[in-house]
C-alpha cells in the first residue's frame, strides 16, 4: 500500500536521518530526494589530466553520512517525484537547510534544472575550490546518462538486427517503448516473462500492445 505522500497527499516529515547517498535520505519511512540538489552518484569516480581515478561519489555519501546519520530532521515537502516513488523536500537539521550546506560547502551541486536556491551557494564554493570542485567528476546528470546510455548500447546488442523495440510488461500491462523515449534505456526485456522485442509499432500494436505514454 502507498503511503498518503505517495498518493499524493503533501505533508511534511520528521524523524532520524538515514542517509542512502549524498542527496538522498530515509526520514520517517520515506524516501526523501534533497530539494534543489545533486552531487555524484555512489559509484561515481572522479580523476584525470595526470590525477588517479578515485571513488568521489562514495566520498561524498560517507561525508555526508558521517554529519547527519541518525540526527533528527524537519523536512517540508516541495514536491514528489513520480518516476521513482520519493518525496523532494527541503530538509533541516537543528534549523540549518541541508541542501544550502552541502552546496555551500562543495559536497553538492546546485539542481538548476530544478532550482535556482543555491546558486550562488554553488557559485561561492566554485571559486573557492572546495569538496567536487575541480575533481575531474562528471556532472553527475551527465554521468547518468553517459551510464544509461552505454547499458543501452550493451543490451541492444540482444535485439533482433532491425528490431529495436522493447515490448515490456509492468502492472500497467503490456506496452512497447520505442528508442527516444523516456523509459526506454532502462527497461529490460526477459523473455522467460513473455516480454519481446518487436520490429515496428505496427507490429506490436497488432500483438496487442500499446505504446508507452512517455
Amino acid at each position: 500500500m502507498l503511503s498518503l505522500i505517495a498518493q499524493g497527499a503533501s505533508a511534511d516529515l520528521s524523524g532520524p536521518v538515514h542517509v542512502v547517498d549524498g542527496d538522498t535520505l530515509i526520514v520517517a519511512d520515506e524516501r526523501v530526494r534533497l530539494h534543489g540538489i545533486d552531487t555524484f552518484e555512489k559509484d561515481q569516480f572522479c580523476g584525470g589530466n595526470g590525477t588517479p581515478a578515485w571513488p568521489c561519489g562514495a566520498w561524498v555519501s560517507d561525508t555526508v553520512r558521517a554529519r547527519y546519520e541518525g540526527r533528527m530532521a524537519v523536512c517540508e515537502q516541495t514536491d514528489f517525484d513520480g518516476k521513482y516513488q520519493r518525496v523532494v523536500a527541503r530538509c533541516t537539521v537543528d534549523g540549518e537547510d541541508i541542501g544550502r550546506a552541502l552546496v555551500a560547502e562543495g559536497l553538492a551541486f546546485a539542481y538548476r534544472r530544478y532550482s535556482m536556491d543555491y546558486d550562488i551557494e554553488e557559485k561561492r564554493a566554485a571559486v573557492r575550490g572546495l569538496g567536487i570542485h575541480g575533481e575531474g567528476g562528471q556532472i553527475p546528470e551527465r554521468f547518468r546518462r553517459t551510464r544509461q546510455r552505454a547499458k543501452a548500447a550493451i543490451f541492444l546488442t540482444d535485439a533482433p538486427e532491425g528490431c529495436a523495440i522493447k515490448g515490456n510488461i509492468s502492472k500497467a500491462g503490456q506496452i512497447f517503448h520505442m528508442p527516444g523515449q523516456a523509459d526506454y534505456d532502462r527497461t529490460r526485456i526477459s523473455p522467460e516473462k513473455g516480454e519481446r522485442w518487436f520490429c515496428s509499432a505496427a507490429e506490436a500494436e497488432a500483438a496487442g500492445w500499446r505504446k508507452a505514454r512517455r
